[in-house]
């Protein structure tokens, strides 16, 4: 017999030959155990905190008396009572019960353990009870041993486990099992269970009592952990004996334990958590919350990289274009911790989370990717428009690549009426801005834009009636009379290839081409700018403004 690291239960070898339930795999606690376990519940009565599995008739009642050979796997933080449970389901029936800890076992043992079960079920022996403790550190070979047995019922499966079992128990281990949460213990729980192991006679029995402020500190130190807060104060106690006073006070037990460990693994379920916090508080635009949960990733050793690449993700999924200068923070805090690393770091994580948690808020940048992958992945989309197609190699003009691309930087504007996207996408919207923050500008820019690429009539604004002859845009300023801008003129036919005795391009040198090859065409569209028209005595007219009721984007 061994016992494993926690001192709770003994391991016996598996394979080993088992002496008769329901004694095998545990040893009796004497005076010199630790107080958790002098404390552990003799019976399901004394267990606390569990009230939702100790109904009549649920599993964890079955299991324990044995009324029904299903395997469970317990899942819950540290000191929730997983190993009392399988104390119980141990001492309770007369089932053969072996304990293994997956830090140590492998699966030649567990196939052992397998083999005896099946030959002694064979001959009429009793059924077997396998627990294994840290069920999360068997690797999916170790895991996949189990199937077959746990499927047949050779084995009757106790499985525990601090992770998440969704992330660390294979899916067919875990469809075969059924699942039991055990939750932390609040602060009542806890505060009896302290009161109990001070007077019962398999704790203290009395020995020395415990202040108000001393009990509530050691529950504020527990956490929910039961075994936590009977470790406290089985310390305490010795202080306390130890300096011959009776009393366990707030000083002494201040100095038996003076720091609360911080619950949070880097790898998990405390990990997955303490993350979602953190990002759903700087999503909800509570700066002081973010900055705690930020803390508790900082002491609990997390990897600063870790943190500032969720900033990063967070400032264009929830800040985005309400306020773009988040993500330039964000990068920037990424960059400092790399140059300069813990704990330094940690002021340029904080100051860019108070940004974050304070800055206005959209998501409409994550909406818009995901409606567009939306349809991608619906199969919508057609081919790409011939006019936006590469056109920089030879013959691509032959198959009409490029062939009506219109150029916007040869239009005033800097936008021009063309399709971009596939015909049968041709009216889509993805982009929906909010009105917070920056973004409440592009609010009132992208339907102009919309409707200037896309051909649409623009709607007049209220109060916007331009006088005679003249276009006012939204600013209010008077623009140039509509006789002096040139006119628009349709498209000229572009030769695929020239014919024989015809000119071999109708663009003009250095008028302005696309760098992949495209023909690039004026603010008309027509691929040579017309010679500009001359005004009163000679002057060239102002060409900055649109023509008679265009629209600005």
């Amino acid at each position: 017999m061994t016992e494993p690291a926690d001192g709770l239960f003994s391991v016996a070898q598996p394979g080993a030959p088992q002496a008769p339930a329901p004694a095998t795999g545990f040893t009796t606690p004497d005076a010199g155990s630790p107080l958790p376990v002098r404390m552990r519940p003799a019976s399901l009565d004394e267990l606390v905190g569990q009230e939702h599995l100790l109904a009549p008739g649920a599993p964890l009642r079955q299991l324990v008396t044995g009324a029904s050979p299903m395997s469970v796997i317990l899942w819950g933080p540290p000191g929730t009572g997983k190993t009392t449970i399988a104390h119980l389901v141990a001492g309770a029936t007369n089932r053969k019960f072996v304990a293994m800890s997956a830090l140590s076992a492998g699966v030649k043992d567990v196939r052992a353990v397998i083999d005896t079960a099946r030959r002694e079920r064979r001959y009429g022996g009793p059924p077997t009870v396998l627990f294994i403790d840290e069920v999360h550190r068997f690797s999916k070979t170790q895991q996949d041993s189990l199937l077959a047995a746990v499927e047949d019922r050779t084995v009757t499966l106790l499985a525990a486990t601090t992770e998440n079992p969704y992330f660390s128990v294979i899916s067919p281990l875990l469809s075969r099992c059924v699942l039991l949460t055990l939750q932390a213990l609040d602060d009542d729980d806890v505060r009896g269970l302290l009161r109990r192991a001070v007077a019962d006679e398999r704790g203290l029995n009395g020995e020395v009592t415990l202040t108000a402020e001393a009990e509530e500190h050691l529950v504020r130190l527990a956490s929910g952990d039961v075994r936590k807060a009977l470790t406290a104060l089985e310390a305490a106690a010795g202080s306390a004996v130890a300096q011959g006073v009776k009393e366990i006070d707030l000083a002494t037990a201040e100095k038996a334990v003076d720091v609360a460990a911080v619950r949070y693994d880097r790898d998990g379920d405390a990990h997955y958590d303490v993350t979602s916090a953190f990002i759903k508080s700087m999503r909800g635009s509570d700066p002081d919350a973010a900055l705690h949960w930020l803390a508790r990733m900082l002491v609990a050793g997390e990897d600063p990289r870790f943190i500032a690449r969720r900033i990063v993700i967070f400032a264009s999924e929830d800040v985005g274009m309400a306020d773009p200068q988040a993500l330039l923070v964000a990068t920037a805090a990424a960059q400092a911790v790399q140059l300069i690393g813990l704990p330094e770091a940690g002021l340029n994580l904080a100051q860019a989370v108070i940004h974050m948690a304070t800055a206005p808020k959209s998501n409409s940048a994550t909406t818009a990717i995901g409606a567009a992958m939306a349809d991608v992945r619906a199969g919508r989309g057609g081919a790409v428009p011939s006019a936006l197609r590469d056109a920089h190699y030879p013959g691509a003009r032959g198959l009409g690549h490029g062939r009506g691309y219109r150029y916007p930087h040869d239009d005033p504007r800097g936008v021009v009426t063309q399709q971009y996207l596939p015909d049968d996408l041709a009216d889509a919207e993805y982009y929906q801005p909010t009105d917070h923050g920056a973004e409440r500008a592009m609010g009132e820019r992208v339907p102009r834009l919309r409707r200037i690429v896309r051909g649409r009539a623009a709607t007049p604004r209220t109060g916007d009636v331009p006088g005679p002859g003249t276009s006012r845009p939204a600013g209010g300023a008077t623009l140039t009379p509509a006789a002096n801008i040139t006119a628009e003129k349709p498209d000229p036919p572009v030769g695929a290839d020239p014919e024989p005795g015809e000119p071999a391009s109708t663009a003009v040198a250095g008028s302005g081409g696309a760098s992949d090859g495209s023909v690039s065409t004026d603010g008309t569209g027509s691929l040579a700018r017309p010679p500009a028209a001359t005004g009163p005595e000679g002057t060239t007219p102002d060409e900055s403004g649109p023509a008679a009721g265009e629209e600005q984007p």
